[in-house]
């Protein structure tokens, strides 16, 4: 694991905590010393601020870097990896292509696009084939993932999507459920317990959706009732143009995506 931030620590968490793999094989590295200690000392793993050492060692590298910090963080590990690695990248905005030009032409390369709830355990994570990987490369990382929360293929094409919509949509939903909750409040419940309330109807309605396989109009509708509270709530929803506010919000943050990838591609 290069990078122990928030998302690398969460995947190592993950792993360890689900017994997925043997402490001793878990390495990580990152350029903070205080991070490192931090992360040897509660995960009992080594953690290194030599990232070739690592990177040397390891049959599979997840890079869990900012962005900006790819390009440095690929040509040092380059001079190191060889064909019968897989490198995998969580970088939002750096397409496996780029990646696998600075790593070499023979590095087996797989672009991960996973959210902040891996860290409890129910992110939503895309993957995406890159340059010199198989059917195998891919079996195996849907495994390591599958330990932080759902995992799908998509085509590298779609990735910008998914950093809008899955990426990026954790905040807005906390986005939506705040106003809940501050809707709740205006009512007359207490803070505490409007969030609760507002939490729970959340992950309760998406858990609906996710195993009764219906369309969420359809479960929208199961709710309402003609002339009843539901019905006023949904009205004034549409008045402020809610739905599209929230479209357009998935298409601006592609927009943006698709910017920081070409930034990436042409620096």
């Amino acid at each position: 694991m290069i990078g122990a931030g928030k998302m690398g620590e969460a995947l190592v968490h993950s792993l360890i905590s689900k017994n997925a793999i043997v402490q001793s094989r878990l390495l990580a590295a990152d350029v903070l010393k205080d991070r490192c200690e931090y992360i040897s000392k509660r995960y009992e793993i080594e953690c290194s601020t030599d990232v070739a050492k690592i990177a040397h060692k390891c049959n599979v590298i997840i890079i869990a870097v900012k962005p900006k910090d790819i390009r440095a963080l690929a040509e040092t590990i380059g001079k190191f990896v060889t064909s019968k690695q897989l490198v995998i990248s969580i970088a939002a905005g750096v397409s496996s292509d780029s990646l696998s030009k600075i790593l070499g032409s023979d590095i087996p390369v797989i672009r991960a696009m996973p959210n902040i709830a891996i860290l409890v355990g129910e992110g939503m994570i895309a993957l995406a084939r890159g340059p010199n990987s198989t059917s195998g490369h891919m079996a195996l990382a849907e495994k390591i993932f599958s330990y932080t929360g759902r995992v799908t293929e998509v085509d590298e094409k779609q990735m910008d999507a998914v950093t809008a919509l899955s990426g990026s949509g954790p905040a807005y939903v906390y986005t939506i459920i705040d106003a809940l909750s501050d809707g709740g409040v205006k009512v007359g419940l207490q803070k505490e317990l409007a969030t609760l309330l507002a939490a729970q109807t959340a992950l309760g309605a998406s858990k609906m959706i996710l195993e009764t396989k219906e369309h969420p109009a359809k479960l929208r509708d199961m709710v309402m009732t003609p002339g009843g509270t539901t019905v006023e709530g949904i009205l004034q929803l549409e008045k402020g143009n809610v739905r599209a506010s929230l479209m357009e919000a998935i298409v601006k943050a592609t927009n943006k995506s698709i910017e920081l990838r070409k930034s990436q591609e042409t620096s």
